[in-house]
């Protein structure tokens, strides 16, 4: 199991890069991922996959938020993605083998492959395979994770020697409306860890104190969070968390 580079550790990590509207820097585009090499912070973003098989750096399923098109995301090629301009922005959608050259290894850079099952279960395989294809020959340091523990056991055979980890919540009804309780139930312990051969976990910072966090803390596991929006929360987060995922200002 590779474990976690220090680097994912020692400076903040900017979620879905350095975004700011107002500056013109969409979430996940290319201006907001050049502004946080700039800063020397380390790059959370997310992935989808297009219609013929790209890993495309993008949050949600559908491009109604982020974009002035509708639609499922899956259901567009990545040359059609990569001309659909970001809200506030200027660019298109980035594949996920330009965002890796424009970071070219300068900073770290943590990568969420979006659940595609629909319900954490083990329907996955494309969006994996795609960013095994795209991190071929890629030396800078990345680390992989995901919600499902289907997708981060995919990787785990596809990409052995790439660190990866599993992003984690509380799992409450209110959260995560569509998936099964069972499934909530389950994941919230966070039983996959050792089967996966995670290294890392990132969990919603709003629920640090929770006991299995405790657990893998103890056993020296590192333990990033998401989202923090203030200094406030950063110094709150911090007093168990070894490294924030921030936006919404400078960390």
């Amino acid at each position: 199991m590779p474990a976690l580079p220090p680097a994912f550790l020692d400076r903040p990590i900017a979620h879905r890069a350095l975004h700011d509207l107002a500056a013109g820097r969409p979430e996940n585009s290319r201006a907001a991922i050049r502004a946080a090499v700039a800063a020397n912070y380390g790059i959370e973003i997310d992935l989808q996959l297009s219609s013929d098989g790209e890993a495309m750096v993008f949050h949600d399923y559908s491009l109604d938020r982020m974009t002035g098109e509708t639609g499922a995301v899956r259901q567009r090629t990545a040359q059609a993605l990569g001309a659909i301009p970001l809200t506030g922005g200027d660019e298109g959608i980035p594949t996920f083998a330009e965002v890796l050259d424009l970071v070219g290894g300068a900073v770290p850079l943590l990568v969420e492959l979006k659940d595609q099952d629909g319900a954490m279960g083990p329907s996955v395989g494309p969006l994996e395979q795609a960013v095994a294809r795209a991190l071929a020959g890629h030396a800078g340091p990345v680390a992989l994770m995901s919600f499902n523990p289907h997708s981060v056991a995919v990787l785990a055979d596809l990409l052995p020697q790439t660190p990866r980890g599993l992003t984690t919540d509380a799992f409450t009804a209110e959260g995560w409306p569509t998936l099964p309780a069972a499934t909530r139930d389950r994941l919230r312990g966070i039983p996959d860890f050792d089967r996966v051969g995670a290294a890392f976990i990132s969990h919603d910072r709003k629920n640090l104190s929770a006991a299995p966090v405790a657990a893998l803390k103890a056993r020296g596991v590192p333990v990033l969070c998401w989202t923090v929006r203030s200094p406030e929360q950063e110094a709150e987060a911090r007093k168990i968390a070894d490294n924030v995922t921030f936006e919404g200002y400078v960390a």
